[in-house]
């Protein structure tokens, strides 16, 4: 219990730091050096995940970072995906679960290398979808305009099935979405990714949870939210430090690294 509060200390730190909730560092650590069934794994990460997201996004708002308006208006998809998703979950292989897992990791990873930032400066004649976020690092108050809100909520929907299929708060799926589909400043969409993933990750841990997924692993839980909450506070404090730039090209290395293990996993070779 040790260790795993300590391992979750790591992935409340990277969760809080790039949007994600700790569930790519959660999830893995749970099925290859716990042993424990995918779909636990997941039920137990999205707890961890609710935890992380109330203790980071009080400060995220507070600060100006978060964009709290688009993030709920795109939530909507989110957490009806993640309803969905948690369902279909129920009734699939654990391995199948975990190869799901590595597959949108590596997706998320690619298009984010392969698709630069694209930030659209705001628009006098469009207020509604003029936004300012505050960028802790510099102390600059940067002006942007966010795009096809639409079409990023249906994708939010592919991101709630993610979650609660695979454990994590879909912010792998969302992060790209706002940040390269709608035009948002990276640390804008990871900061309202931070924001929002509680939601998601509530939607798919009542689906688990009502349906008894949970009950053997109060105390793997309990473990895991202790040190994911202690990690995302320390998270806090590292972000604002963060170039915007350099967070892009980390992201995707963890990424590509985690599924590779999560493939491995899968194929029965860890």
């Amino acid at each position: 219990m040790l260790g795993l509060v300590i391992l979750s200390v790591i992935a409340g730190l990277i969760g809080s730091i790039f949007g994600l909730g700790g569930g790519i560092i959660i999830v893995p650590v749970l099925t290859i050096l716990y042993d424990m069934d995918a779909k636990a794994a997941a039920a137990v990460s999205l707890v961890a995940i609710i935890a992380i997201s109330s203790t980071t996004a009080s400060s995220l708002v507070k600060n100006r970072v978060a964009n709290v308006r688009v993030g709920l208006r795109l939530e909507i998809g989110a957490a009806a995906g993640a309803i969905a998703g948690a369902v279909i979950a129920l009734y699939m292989q654990s391995w199948l679960i975990a190869i799901c897992f590595a597959a949108v990791l590596i997706y998320s990873a690619v298009y984010m290398i392969l698709r630069p930032e694209r930030i659209i400066a705001n628009d006098p004649s469009d207020k509604e979808n003029d936004y300012v976020y505050h960028d802790t690092r510099t102390g600059d108050d940067i002006g942007y305009s966010v795009r096809n809100l639409r079409t990023g909520t249906v994708g939010f929907v592919a991101a709630g099935i993610t979650s609660a299929l695979s454990g994590v708060g879909g912010g792998t799926i969302k992060i790209p979405i706002m940040n390269v589909h709608m035009h948002m400043p990276v640390k804008a969409a990871t900061a309202t990714s931070s924001f929002v993933i509680g939601i998601t990750a509530l939607s798919g841990a009542a689906v688990y949870l009502l349906n008894g997924v949970l009950d053997e692993h109060i105390q793997t839980a309990a473990a895991v939210v202790i040190g994911a909450i202690a990690g995302s506070l320390i998270g806090l404090r590292i972000l604002p430090k963060i170039n915007a730039s350099s967070m892009r090209r980390y992201f995707s290395i963890l990424l590509l690294f985690l599924a590779s293990v999560m493939i491995l996993n899968a194929g029965g070779f860890l």
